[in-house]
């Protein structure tokens, strides 16, 4: 799955587009390298996410294409 489309999935990022955009700017790493919108995420994988001041690191516990709202936090856990 996309990146752009996982962080929205997951709720990390609310809009698609906004997430878009954060890779578009250099402030998504997955593993430690900057990503383009289209990296394929996968189970294991580590997401770094800059917003701001502030930095969000998770881990992917699971990839799946749709998921309900209360179930969204079990798609990854914080570092």
């Amino acid at each position: 799955m996309r990146i752009d489309k996982y962080l929205k999935i997951s709720r990390l990022i609310k809009r698609r587009t906004v997430a878009n955009e954060a890779c578009d700017a250099g402030r998504v790493l997955v593993n430690g390298k900057v990503v383009k919108a289209s990296f394929d995420v996968k189970e294991g994988d580590i997401i770094e996410i800059g917003f701001g001041n502030k930095q969000v690191k998770v881990e992917v516990l699971s990839v799946q294409e749709t998921v309900r709202k209360e179930e969204a936090k079990e798609l990854y856990r914080f570092l």
